[in-house]
């Protein structure tokens, strides 16, 4: 009985070092060949001011922390989406908000009280009243002694089909602001009547029904919410260590936070290929998910970036990420 024991017990270590040793080695980037190519780079918001996020909160008016300005883009303009093409980006991020006549306003905050010389929200003006704010009215860098941008942001609030009309041939990400479904549903709506070829273009995240709206009405647009992270990830942690990549993980987007990335099974290069065979596009965020607008914004931050990282980098500051690369 004991010899019997101890037989058993060597059998249940060594299967237990045997499992070790193929979670190890599978999940390691060993023996596999690398993606070829520099990573692609993500321009949030175009070329953009940039501001402090130290007690960074969600009511918090960013507008009135920027740094001094070094460029004279305002977000989510034309302008300063070409300016990061321009720079080197390779896809271009924008926000959108409905408005009373049912159209898309490319803008940022849930009020216009902030930065424009406007109050209230997008869904209570027309377009064509929109096109009236000062989207630089509120922007300052010393405290509201100056104002660098006010008077210079009148008509610059650009809809959703001019954008579109405009990088026909871009790859874009709109960001759904609200958590709407009926915003998604409009959205589709949108979105549909462009071609084939534009709308592979593209991809939308936002909030859970919004998106879900949106994916019932268009099932091959490239889309992320909450909701879908989870059902990909989720099992993923679960039982990734294995090579398995669960259905819901397939033609859909991750933004993944620095800190959180190297507890995914197989980070870097292994889970990037899982997702490359799936489809997915893989972007890598800054911090630790507590705000998805952090981004990898100087040198120093992209040395936190695993050699030869071959996803998609999300920045703030395309001008000076992108010659890292060219």
């Amino acid at each position: 009985m004991n010899r019997f024991k101890k037989i058993m017990k060597s059998k249940i270590f060594l299967f237990i070092i045997v499992l070790i040793a193929f979670i190890y080695l599978n999940n390691r980037s060993l023996f596999m060949k690398q993606q070829d190519g520099n990573p692609m780079l993500l321009a949030h918001r175009g070329l953009a001011q940039t501001y402090t996020m130290e007690g960074i909160t969600n009511d918090t008016c960013t507008a009135e922390r920027i740094y001094r300005p070094e460029h004279p883009y305002l977000e989510n303009t034309i302008s300063s989406m070409e300016a990061a093409f321009q720079a080197g980006a390779d896809i271009v991020e924008f926000d959108v908000h409905i408005t009373k006549d049912d159209q898309f306003a490319v803008f940022h905050d849930w009020t216009l009280d902030c930065r424009t010389n406007m109050k209230g929200v997008t869904r209570e003006y027309t377009m064509a009243e929109l096109k009236e704010a000062d989207i630089g009215y509120g922007y300052t860098a010393d405290g509201g002694v100056t104002y660098p941008f006010r008077g210079k942001g009148v008509g610059l609030m650009p809809s959703l089909t001019e954008v579109l009309e405009r990088f026909p041939d871009k790859p874009l990400l709109i960001d759904v602001k609200s958590n709407d479904p009926a915003e998604g549903e409009l959205l589709a709506k949108y979105l549909s009547k462009l071609p084939v070829k534009q709308q592979s273009l593209l991809a939308v995240y936002g909030g859970d029904e919004p998106i879900a709206a949106l994916k019932a009405m268009m099932p091959d647009m490239r889309v992320m919410s909450k909701a879908t992270m989870k059902s990909c990830m989720i099992p993923y942690l679960s039982a990734g260590w294995t090579g398995y990549v669960p259905a819901a993980c397939k033609h859909t987007e991750l933004h993944i936070p620095d800190k959180i990335a190297p507890w995914i099974w197989g980070w870097p290069d292994k889970f990037l290929n899982r997702m490359k065979k799936a489809d997915t596009r893989v972007i890598i965020v800054g911090g630790d998910g507590s705000d998805f607008s952090s981004g990898f914004d100087t040198p120093e931050d992209v040395k936190r970036l695993p050699a030869n990282y071959s996803g998609v980098i999300w920045t703030n500051r395309i001008d000076r990420i992108a010659p890292l690369y060219q």
